[in-house]
């Protein structure tokens, strides 16, 4: 056991006084805690945030700065492009928009100078126009003129297409007028065309082969509706025309008779086969028929047999009913015997007013109704031919050739 005096002494300290120790003074930072107040903002800095107002972002500035940034990237040989693509696309929009001026104007001009009811289509071919504009000179003109009148029909289309036109100008706003050196196009009589404007008399045109032209329908003559056959062959007249010769032309009159115009022995007012059938088994009309001497002497029928067959109604329907007598009862011009036996003809079925109206459809008179023919106007200047006419499906398509035109001008 130790003594008293192997004790050490430690003097006596209160564990209060360490802890208010700790109080005396603000303590040391380290790296750590400066970098993290530096991100905190004071209490006065949070008071200034809190009364600023609220603004949405603005991205287009960005955006702006970001499109300037990639121009400004690009290679000055890259720049210069994009300015000649620019350039040509707006001296494109004005190239065509003087172009469809010009030819607005030049239409407007032509209705005018021409006496047109309606203003023409006019295209202006070749690229650039403001060049050709400058040249006082047009690569090509196509004109294009609907519904021309000619004569009794009017042209479904006229068009025309110019080469080389020399413009006649007061500086390139003010066209004065334009000289033509040649034209080529074509003319279109147009058969529905002729249908509408013939329509009075009921009568449709087809094409038949090259030059031929079938006329079929109805003409209304003396309050009877008559079926028209004719046929019309197209030929060229001089250099600006166009004529049809009627041919094969009759007016049949329901299955009673036919008509045909002329002076010919084929001509005239004849019997349908139907009509002397009934002659044949109607003795009334037979008799009627046999009892007139003019028409005894054109039949051929002895007078030995004409009494015997009055007499005897057996003999009667016998010669009646012969091949031979049907053909010769067919080829009586029936308007020789409408003056002298009037009361015969209406016997056999026909109207007064007919008869006397039938003589005045002349072949001329009928040919008229049907003709298809035209002239085209002459041009105030230089001259203008027509050439290969030809039948289509659609009409009368007649080339067209011209030279020498002057249109406005000094």
């Amino acid at each position: 056991m130790r003594s008293p005096h192997h004790i050490t002494a430690h003097p006596y300290t209160n564990p209060y006084e360490e802890l208010a120790t700790l109080d005396d003074g603000p303590p040391d930072h380290g790296p750590l805690d400066e970098f993290l107040r530096e991100d905190l903002p004071d209490e006065r800095g949070e008071a200034e945030a809190q009364d600023d107002p609220w603004a949405p972002p603005n991205h287009r500035r960005g955006s702006r700065r970001r499109r300037r940034g990639r121009f400004a990237g690009l290679p000055l040989a890259m720049k210069a492009v994009v300015g000649l693509v620019v350039l040509a696309a707006f001296l494109t929009l004005a190239d065509r928009w003087a172009l469809l001026y010009a030819e607005r104007r030049a239409a407007d001009t032509l209705k005018d100078r021409l006496h047109l009811t309606a203003a023409p289509e006019v295209e202006i071919a070749g690229f650039p126009f403001l060049t050709q504009l400058a040249d006082e000179r047009l690569d090509s003109v196509k004109v294009t003129v609907p519904d021309v009148a000619a004569d009794r029909v009017s042209l479904a289309q006229v068009t025309a297409t110019a080469k080389d036109v020399r413009l006649d100008t007061d500086g390139p706003v003010s066209v004065r007028g334009a000289d033509v050196p040649h034209l080529e196009g074509d003319v279109l009589l147009s058969f529905a065309d002729l249908n509408r404007e013939l329509g009075a008399s009921q009568v449709t045109f087809t094409g038949e082969g090259r030059n031929r032209v079938r006329a079929r329908g109805t003409l209304p003559v003396a309050g009877h509706d008559l079926r028209l056959r004719a046929e019309a062959s197209i030929v060229r007249e001089g250099e600006r025309g166009i004529a049809t010769h009627i041919a094969g032309m009759r007016l049949e009159i329901g299955d009673l008779a036919t008509y045909r115009p002329g002076a010919r022995a084929s001509d005239g007012l004849h019997l349908s086969p139907r009509s002397v059938e009934r002659i044949a088994r109607e003795t009334r009309k037979a008799k009627a028929l046999l009892s007139i001497p003019s028409v005894v002497r054109r039949l051929g029928v002895p007078d030995s047999m004409v009494r015997e067959a009055l007499r005897n109604e057996a003999k009667l329907s016998e010669l009646t009913g012969t091949p031979r007598f049907a053909q010769r009862a067919m080829k009586l011009n029936l308007i020789d015997l409408a003056l002298d036996h009037p009361e015969l003809l209406k016997l056999l079925g026909f109207d007064p007013a007919l008869l006397d109206a039938l003589p005045r459809l002349t072949r001329p008179v009928l040919a008229d109704q049907l003709s298809l023919g035209f002239r085209l106007p002459e041009p105030p200047s230089g001259d203008v031919r027509l050439r290969d006419v030809r039948v289509e499906e659609d009409g009368i398509r007649v080339r067209l050739e011209g030279a020498g035109l002057a249109v406005g001008g000094k």
